[in-house]
């Protein structure tokens, strides 16, 4: 009788000494404090460092030098704190040293504090090791923080992938002058299967494949030559979605964005070359091909990756367009913020939005009016008029489409 009491006893007292714990080290102020906004630069820095490391031209045994933009790592750690932990992180090149910082907010407590953990990571021989770590301001030693690291890792179920990582890379240095991680590896095939496999899981691969063969069968009795309203094929697309899941719409807005964009997604799953492929017939919105592709790819993009990404990703290519190519775009840009509205509704498995593609959708319900957006701007008339993004003239402009969207019963 005594060893049941003094069980319960645990039982209870355990709980009390966890939450003892967390108010010892939980911070009254988080250590990183910023926004989730991703600045156009870095998907610029991405596609560089793409570009220079493109998997399609390497072979197994290959080595290669990546210069990774601390700005570009700092932005990507940020994005995952903010996606996955719900806090912020940070990234920083110090001297031969990289240092992270991130902060979780606790809100299990009375009072919202935050779990505040830094660590700088120094090159050994040339392979990244933690140096020295805190929890608040408690010191951790780095056998345990490089401990607790591993153990992380296990429980994410991160650690085939972790394993082909440290088998590719051959050293690692830290250069604070120019601002970047140096990576040297050997190309392995296997990187990318693995990539993969994080990004798209198994369940995923069969919602894409239903998709595809609905989306097939959608389109198959449309003419190549004209142009679908894109209402008329999101809505039964997605009403068609096997479950009511957010990870079947997201499937279904990917399958989309890859056939108006023209991409096959056999691209980044190998097995999709044996699905059953649409006909290739062209959708609009508003009446504009290009609308409908700026709508579908942000929205496939807010529904996979978030909304900074998705807006960060538009703004980077109508600033690309402005200087070589059809001109800066604020229309392009409404599209591309409803899309991103569309895709967030998607990927939180809205009811309102479950609701709406229960009866037919036009346009109109999808994306707001046009109309007077200033288009086809090249970099010197976006400059004379707009100067850049941050601007009062611009800041304008992109408030009046957030003011259509808002009007929106979809998006209200």
């Amino acid at each position: 009788m005594r060893g049941w009491l003094l069980l319960l006893l645990l039982l209870l007292l355990l709980p009390l000494a966890a939450l003892a714990s967390l108010l010892v080290i939980a911070e009254r102020q988080p250590l990183v404090s910023r926004s989730e906004t991703i600045a156009p630069s870095s998907i610029a820095d991405a596609r560089r460092v793409l570009a220079s490391n493109d998997p399609s031209r390497l072979r197994r045994g290959d080595e290669r030098t990546a210069l990774l933009p601390a700005r570009l790592i700092d932005t990507a750690i940020n994005h995952f704190a903010s996606r996955s932990l719900g806090g912020r992180g940070a990234f920083v090149v110090v001297g031969d040293c990289g240092e992270l910082r991130l902060s979780v907010p606790l809100h299990a407590l009375p009072e919202t504090r935050y779990l505040n953990l830094s660590a700088v990571i120094a090159a050994a021989d040339g392979r990244p090791r933690i140096a020295t770590a805190s929890l608040a301001a408690l010191p951790l030693p780095a056998w345990l923080a490089e401990l607790i690291t591993a153990a992380v890792i296990r429980a994410a179920g991160m650690t085939e992938q972790w394993q082909v990582a440290e088998r590719a890379i051959r050293r690692v240095d830290f250069d604070a002058t120019a601002g970047n991680v140096v990576v040297r590896y050997v190309w392995q095939p296997e990187l990318l299967e693995q990539a993969r496999s994080l990004a798209i899981t198994p369940a995923d691969t069969a919602h894409l494949r239903a998709a595809q063969t609905a989306l097939a069968g959608l389109l198959d009795h449309r003419s190549g030559a004209a142009s679908v309203p894109l209402a008329q094929v999101l809505a039964p697309l997605l009403r068609g979605c096997s479950e009511r899941s957010p990870r079947c719409g997201r499937a279904a807005l990917l399958v989309l964005a890859g056939h108006v964009s023209g991409n096959s997604l056999s691209q980044v799953l190998p097995e999709a070359r044996s699905w059953t492929r649409p006909r290739r017939v062209k959708l609009s919105l508003h009446g504009r091909h290009d609308s409908a592709q700026h709508f579908v790819v942000s929205a496939a993009l807010a529904a996979w990756a978030g909304e900074p990404a998705a807006d960060a990703v538009g703004l980077d290519k109508e600033m690309r367009d402005a200087r070589s190519g059809s001109g800066f775009s604020f229309a392009d840009l409404a599209a591309d913020r409803a899309g991103t509205r569309f895709g967030e509704l998607v990927a939180a498995g809205s009811p309102r939005l479950q609701a709406a593609v229960q009866r037919p959708l036009s346009d109109g319900d999808l994306a707001p009016s046009l109309a007077g957006l200033p288009e086809g701007l090249s970099a010197a008339e976006f400059e004379r008029r707009f100067a850049a993004p941050e601007s009062a003239s611009y800041r304008q402009v992109a408030a009046e489409i957030e003011r259509r969207l808002t009007a929106m019963p979809l998006y209200r």
